[in-house]
């Protein structure tokens, strides 16, 4: 596979829409006014898929990314 920046987003697309999905599902919650535990684990959770979309680009395209273990 080319590693060019359109092939990286084509290639995590599944991974970016999960990110998106889970911001939100966060915004919901907090629009929804449910309890702050609750809000406060949505947005941990839209975080981390964040943070695995941004570590899936930079390793894909060669660049630094954190230990895998």
């Amino acid at each position: 596979m080319k590693k060019t920046l359109a092939g990286v987003i084509e290639a995590g697309e599944p991974l970016i829409q999960q990110a998106i999905d889970g911001l939100r599902r966060y915004y919901a919650a907090q629009d929804a006014g449910q309890p702050a535990k609750e809000v406060e684990r949505l947005r941990l959770e839209a975080d981390s898929l964040y943070q695995a979309v941004t570590e899936y680009q930079l390793r894909a395209l060669g660049g630094p990314a954190r230990s895998l273990h």
